[in-house]
Formats: C-alpha cells, sequence, structure tokens
C-alpha cells in the first residue's frame, strides 16, 4: 500500500472516530435531558399546542425503553471509537498504541462524550429533551426488538435476585415528587412558608381523617331539649357558635341541630302570632334540623366533597359502636388548608407561641401537633396523637404529673399544669 492511500486510511479512521464522539456527546446529552427533564413542564408545553413536548412525553413515557435504547447506541459508539483509534495508534505507533489509545479515548469520551454534554443537558433540560425527542423516538423503533430481549433478560435476572419492577411506581411516586418540590422551593427561597403549607395541606386531605381535626365532643357546646324557651334563647345568643346540637337526658342522644337564623325566625314568627299558637311557645324540636353523621375514619377530601354535595357545613362524628366522638365544620376542613380562620366570634384568638427568655414555649395542651407543626415549622410526628398533651402521654405511657419531663424527638417536654386526667399546660424546647 502507498504512502498516500495510507494516509487517506488514517484520516478517514480519524473522521471516523470523531463522528462517533460526536454521537457518543448526543446520546449522552439525550439521556441525561429526558430523564431530568420535567414531565410536568412538558405536559404544559403540550397542552399550548407544542408538538415537540408531545413528542418528548412520548419518548419518556417508557423509560425503561427509552434507557435501554440510549444505552445501547451510546456503548456501541463508544466501543467501536475505542476500538478504531486502537486500531489507528497501533499501526501508526506499534504495540504502545493500545496504551496511548485507551488514555486519550477515555479523556475524549469523558469529557467530549459525556461531562460536557451532561453539563449542557442538565442546565436546560425541557429545550434539549423537545430538540432531541424525534431522533431518540427514530432511534427506539429500529433498536425496539433488541432491547425488548435485554429487558426481558435484566428482568429474568432481578427476579433471580428477588427484585421486581413495577413499571407504574413513577406514576404512585408522583405526590411524593411534587410534595418534595415544594418543600424543597421553600428551603431554597422560592416558596414562602405560607404557600408551602397550604399545598402541602391540600396534598394531605386524603391522608388524613376526620377524627385527626374534629372538635371533641368534651368541647362540644350543647343545647338540653327540656330547659325553658327563654333559657334556650339566651343560651343561643350567648354562644360563638352559629350551630348547635340538641340533645335529650343524655348528650348521646342527639336530636337534631338548632341555627341560631332558625330559631331566630321562628321567635319573631311567635312574637307576631295571636292566640293558641303563640300561648304554645317555643318547640325546640321543630326548628331543629336533622342531625348528619359521619365516621371518624372519613378522609378529609371526601368529607369536603360531601359537605358540598349536602350544601352542609355541620357534622357529628361517631366511632364504629355509634357513640358521639365529636363535630366537624366545613371551617375545620378550610383551615386545615388555610391555616386558623378567626372572627369577631372566636372566645380564643390564634397566637403563634412566644419563648420565655430560657427558650421555652407554653403550649396549650390540647393544641393539634399540626397546628403546632404549622406555627413553629417543626416536624413533631402526629401518627399516634392528634394533640400535643397526647403525644406526650403516648410516648411517656401514663398521664405525668406536674414538673416532669421528658426528652423524644429531639425536644424536652415539660409538663406544666395538670387538671385531674387532662395535661393543660406544657413547656416545650428544642434540644
Amino acid at each position: 500500500m502507498d504512502a498516500s492511500a495510507a494516509d487517506t486510511g488514517i484520516w478517514l479512521t480519524a473522521a471516523a472516530i470523531l463522528a462517533l464522539l460526536v454521537m457518543s456527546a448526543f446520546f449522552s446529552g439525550s439521556e441525561t435531558a429526558l430523564t431530568a427533564s420535567s414531565r410536568s413542564k412538558l405536559k404544559a408545553q403540550a397542552d399550548k399546542g407544542s408538538r415537540a413536548a408531545a413528542r418528548a412525553m412520548e419518548v419518556t413515557d417508557d423509560s425503561e425503553r427509552m434507557i435501554g435504547a440510549i444505552l445501547l447506541g451510546n456503548n456501541v459508539v463508544n466501543i467501536l471509537a475505542a476500538s478504531l483509534a486502537t486500531a489507528l495508534l497501533t499501526r501508526v505507533f506499534g504495540d504502545s498504541g493500545v496504551a496511548l489509545a485507551t488514555l486519550g479515548m477515555t479523556a475524549l469520551v469523558l469529557v467530549f462524550g459525556e461531562v460536557l454534554p451532561k453539563t449542557l443537558a442538565i442546565a436546560n433540560p425541557e429545550p434539549f429533551a423537545m430538540r432531541v425527542s424525534p431522533a431518540i423516538g427514530l432511534l427506539i423503533r429500529i433498536l425496539s426488538p433488541i432491547v425488548s430481549v435485554v429487558r426481558l433478560l435484566v428482568r429474568g435476572l432481578l427476579r433471580v435476585f428477588g427484585v421486581r419492577t413495577d413499571p407504574d411506581s413513577h406514576i404512585l411516586a408522583l405526590r411524593e415528587e411534587i410534595a418534595g418540590a415544594i418543600a424543597l422551593g421553600h428551603s431554597e427561597g422560592a416558596v414562602e412558608k405560607e404557600d408551602r403549607d397550604r399545598l402541602l395541606a391540600t396534598l394531605d386531605l386524603s391522608d388524613r381523617t376526620v377524627e385527626e381535626v374534629m372538635r371533641h365532643r368534651s368541647q362540644v357546646e350543647m343545647i338540653d331539649a327540656d330547659l325553658p324557651a327563654d333559657d334556650i334563647v339566651t343560651q343561643v345568643l350567648a354562644s360563638s357558635h352559629s350551630r348547635l346540637p340538641v340533645y335529650r337526658d343524655e348528650v348521646e342522644n342527639i336530636l337534631g341541630v338548632i341555627h341560631a337564623k332558625d330559631l331566630l325566625r321562628e321567635v319573631n314568627r311567635i312574637a307576631q302570632a295571636e292566640g293558641t299558637e303563640r300561648e304554645a311557645g317555643l318547640d325546640i324540636l321543630k326548628v331543629a334540623r336533622k342531625p348528619y353523621f359521619v365516621p371518624e375514619t372519613t378522609p378529609l377530601d371526601e368529607q369536603m366533597r360531601q359537605f358540598l354535595k349536602r350544601k352542609a357545613h355541620f357534622a357529628l362524628v361517631v366511632d364504629e359502636y355509634g357513640a358521639l366522638r365529636g363535630l366537624i365544620t366545613l371551617e375545620d376542613i378550610l383551615e386545615e388548608i388555610v391555616g386558623d380562620i378567626s372572627d369577631e366570634f372566636d372566645v380564643t384568638p390564634v397566637h403563634i407561641p412566644q419563648p420565655s427568655e430560657a427558650g421555652d414555649y407554653l403550649i396549650d395542651g390540647a393544641m393539634t401537633i399540626r397546628d403546632l407543626n404549622r406555627a413553629m415549622d417543626w416536624n413533631l410526628p402526629d401518627e399516634e396523637a392528634n394533640t400535643v398533651a397526647g403525644l406526650v402521654i403516648h410516648e411517656a405511657q401514663t398521664i405525668p404529673a406536674e414538673g416532669q419531663v421528658f426528652s423524644f424527638h429531639g425536644f424536652r417536654f415539660e409538663i406544666a399544669t395538670r387538671r385531674e386526667n387532662r395535661i393543660t399546660r406544657l413547656k416545650i424546647r428544642r434540644l
């Protein structure tokens, strides 16, 4: 072979190696862009009419097949480029060409075939993904038979080791991904605390039950149906609530729910009546509305839908035996999303606990753990108890005495006051 032919072969081989490096960079950048791109952003672009975004979503829909095709193409071009470089440098430098080819191709592939394209792709994953999706989609169709065989082989090997893959796991993890993105946005300063709390609370509605946010029966104000009419009217007018349950003989025997506006209409009607109707006086049960009972295990999102469907704002909560546990209102559910809603009739205005000179926070024992976490940006667990006092009792496995101190979950709890079997005040300090 003459010198000119040899030179031509060398240049063609070098050009082929360069072309393969470009293809390697394309595959590496495409893999990073398609896996790092946000499907929610692509969906938003597709809804606005972007065909490129729609193609990118179609390509990323089966991530296992997409990654298999890209890795297959990337490994083929990398191995082929290394083989050509070895042959070229061995021809030029002899046996030492193998070592030179290994070092040279490692550096070239690392810099130009991996790091550089991946850095570019991760900086703008969605635009990059939309540009490469047509070519990657074509590659997937071409390599689909080989990728399917590789996929079956890989799943078979994983099954041997007891590992089973779930193709729908990314759908099930979408809610956690959204919650994580919101929390990350808050930690980086892009999302305000109030916005984070509202968004996360909305996501949590399906996981929280009526029992967790209801007003306990010990805090429920009720009306005895056997009281004189004047006493009933006085109690309703003095109450800070517009709806009150009506019972007879015992609080478990709920006969109805009286609305202050209905009562005032009836009082006004009787005042304008004449004869025997006026002498009959007020019949509280005639004014009371039919009570609406709900199980304590009802999820909050379902209960809110039922409130809206029934055009109701008030429900009585019962346990599995039908015993009264408390009550819940539409406002209670809304407060789980937007925080406490106070009006001019609230007798206990909401306030954020302030630390003492020693760094302790004086907390009401009946305060819910969720409200405390929201106010203080803490992370006390609320799986086993709803209130702060309940958490201490659960951890202590007893009803503590005044002055007792406990440390758990990274906080110090001191029992400030106790009334009978209820912990009414606690001093809490982060350790």
